[in-house]
Parts: structure tokens; sequence; C-alpha cells
């Protein structure tokens, strides 16, 4: 089981001119909220940060917050990055209590796409019409992914957030709220025929050798006559 560690110092200097003087010293500006205790600015090492995130786990995993010699259990909220840049330019972490449902987002991972039925038998193709979902667990059931088995769904079928084998203790989080358990998750439907733009292209190819066919003709003919 991967264990993440996030190792951060406080800082007292705040505001947009700080935070730019932090980012191009290589640090990474964050804060880290909840369970009733204070709102805390901190400062993380940029590149070590990325490291982590490298770990699909990592966004949806309980982390290990380190401030000095104190440590405490969080959660990855939000993620800022740089519109173009490889850069990150904020983390917000949120502290976890162990009694206390969370709701947060997990990746999707979907399993057996290879052996479904529409796609062993029928030549099917997969489409992921989701690729995460936000849910609600005590932080001790928190999964890193929920699994989308594929293997009998077959041409033409639908798999719906009520197909879905959830882990224990762990609810979607738009089902609470009145959300559609018919919402599509995943589909196998037969191969797409060629996109009018593909045809255009090989009427041209075609066309072009037509073309090139007739010239060498013309080029044969000629040479026949003067002999």
């Amino acid at each position: 089981m991967n264990q993440f560690e996030l190792v951060a110092e406080k800082r007292e200097d705040v505001g947009k001119g700080a935070s730019r003087r932090l980012r191009h010293a290589g640090k990474l500006p964050g804060i880290v909220y909840g369970t009733d205790k204070e709102t805390m600015m901190l400062t993380f090492a940029h590149n070590e940060v990325m490291h982590q995130l490298e770990n699909e786990a990592f966004y949806s995993k309980i982390l290990t917050l380190k401030i000095g010699k104190d440590s405490e259990k969080v959660v990855l909220k939000d993620l800022q990055r740089h519109p173009y840049k490889v850069q990150l330019m904020h983390i917000d972490l949120l502290r976890i209590n162990e009694n206390e449902a969370l709701t947060m987002r997990v990746p999707l991972h979907f399993i057996n796409e290879d052996k479904a039925l529409g796609v062993k038998e029928h030549g099917g193709v997969v489409s992921h019409l989701l690729t995460e979902l936000d849910i609600v667990c005590l932080p001790k059931d928190l999964p890193e992914y929920i699994e989308v088995d594929m293997a009998e769904v077959d041409l033409d079928e639908t798999v719906h957030l009520s197909h879905l084998v959830l882990p224990e203790g762990v609810q979607l989080h738009s089902l609470l709220h009145g959300g559609d358990d018919t919402l599509s998750v995943a589909s196998i439907h037969a191969p797409k025929g060629k996109t009018e733009e593909e045809e255009l292209a090989e009427a041209a190819e075609a066309a072009e050798a037509a073309e090139g066919g007739e010239v060498a003709a013309e080029g044969e003919e000629e040479k026949d006559g003067e002999s």
C-alpha cells in the first residue's frame, strides 16, 4: 500500500507578491484547513510535490503532512496548475477526522475490456463516458479507485451507475443528492465507419494515382509514336 508524506513549512508572508517570490525560489505555496483547527499557510518543495503527483493514488489517498515535529492526516482537495507551464501554483489540503465522512473524487479503473462479450465476440469498441466519480465515505474506507468490470457487457450495452459494485462503506455523492443512477459510465458499440474526411482523402489519393497512371500511359504512347 502506498504511503505518501508531504513535508511543509509554515509561512507568515502571504499575498500574490509573496507567492510569486516563493515560486521563483522553487517553492509551492499551499494551505491546510479543517477539523476546527486554525487554517495554516504553508510552503512545500515544488519538485517533491510534482514527483508525488506522478502516482495516481496520491489524489485519493490519506496523506501524512509533516510540519516540523508535528504530523497530521490530510487529503488533497485542490491543486492549481499553471495554464501552460509544467508548474504547480497552489495546493489545498484538508485535515481529516476519522469519524467524519469525506467527499472525494476517485478515478475509475476499467477491467476485462479485452475479454468483454461485445469486444471478444462482436469486435466492438469500448467507450469511457466517465473517468472519475465523487464518493462519500469514512477515511478508513477511502478507496484508491473504483473498478468497472466490462467482462459481461455485450455489443450496444451500457454500464450505468447502478451497475457499479462499490467497496464497503462507500456511497456515490450524486446519488445521495438526488442524482440519476441510470447515468452512463461506459458502453460498447460497433466500430464506426470511415469518416467523411477519411473517405475524401482516400478518393483524392485514388484520383492522384489514376492521374499518374494516365500521364505514364501518354508518355508510353508518345514513345511508340516516335519509334
